[in-house]
């Protein structure tokens, strides 16, 4: 017991003021921490970056200075910085090898934050995922399908396929195609297609609405309709072309080609 007390006594002699020290230091170290990373987050806030690239930032700040003052702790007590390098390189190999599918993910993340190759309400369609754009964070993008399910996509997968945005500009063309029988005149199904997508709701009259003949197969003429809308008025115009292209196509006796049924008759001797 005696023996044990001598060597408690040693111990505090020799290290007691090292210890109080690295106390001193860890206490008023995190005092200015917090003051250092609330002037460091207002000077971020002040920035043009985008808000999660400004959350990033912060936490990275934080993180730096406290590393700091560990690294002046350990300096204080006497603890040799080239094992501590040693140690922190091992366990940073370690981490690397480990975290290699995060540590990709957040660097397409921050890929995707810098250079936007769309942002939040941007329809899109990759990486297997089709949907409206939810969420952008460090390590996933959340995607909402139009059957309304959430895709959570890892950001390294996105950087890495090719990214359809559909929204991105400000008009689309919708496409169609139509099948005629080929007994009646290519002209006249052209000029009743033409004149059916010109009067649909939301088709732009520049640049103008196109009606013609792209296809002959067999037996049948095929029409191709293509029409310029505003971006958030594509799928609305998609279906009234559809319809009133259809309605167009009945109403002046042009038939299609699937609803016939062709009949032979046979006489008998």
């Amino acid at each position: 017991m005696e023996q044990f007390a001598k060597n408690g006594i040693d111990l505090i002699s020799t290290y007691g003021g090292s210890i109080i020290s690295a106390i001193l230091i860890l206490i008023i170290g995190s005092i200015v921490i917090k003051l250092l990373s609330k002037a460091a987050g207002k000077a971020i806030d002040k920035t043009k970056l985008d808000d999660t690239i400004k959350q990033v930032l912060k936490k990275v700040v934080k993180v730096l200075l406290y590393i700091i003052l560990i690294l002046s702790i350990v300096d204080i007590l006497g603890v040799s910085m080239s094992s501590i390098v040693a140690i922190l390189a091992s366990c940073g190999l370690a981490v690397g090898l480990a975290l290699q599918g995060a540590l990709a993910n957040l660097a397409g993340g921050l890929m995707i934050l810098i250079f936007k190759p769309f942002k939040v309400g941007d329809f899109i369609e990759s990486a297997g995922a089709v949907g409206v754009v939810k969420d952008i964070s460090v390590f996933y993008t959340t995607v909402t399908t139009t059957d309304n399910k959430q895709v959570f996509v890892p950001n390294g997968d996105l950087m890495n396929a090719t990214v359809t945005n559909y929204t991105a500009l400000d008009s689309r063309r919708v496409d169609l195609d139509f099948k005629v029988t080929n007994d009646i005149d290519a002209n006249f199904v052209k000029g009743v297609l033409l004149k059916a997508a010109e009067s649909s709701p939301g088709v732009l009259s520049e640049p103008a609405p196109f009606a013609r003949m792209s296809s002959v197969d067999d037996d049948t003429y095929i029409f191709t309709v293509r029409a310029w809308c505003d971006t958030d008025m594509y799928w609305d115009v998609y279906f009234d072309l559809i319809e009133n292209c259809s309605k167009a196509l009945s109403d002046n006796g042009i038939d299609d080609p699937e609803e016939r049924i062709a009949v032979r008759v046979l006489k008998e001797d």
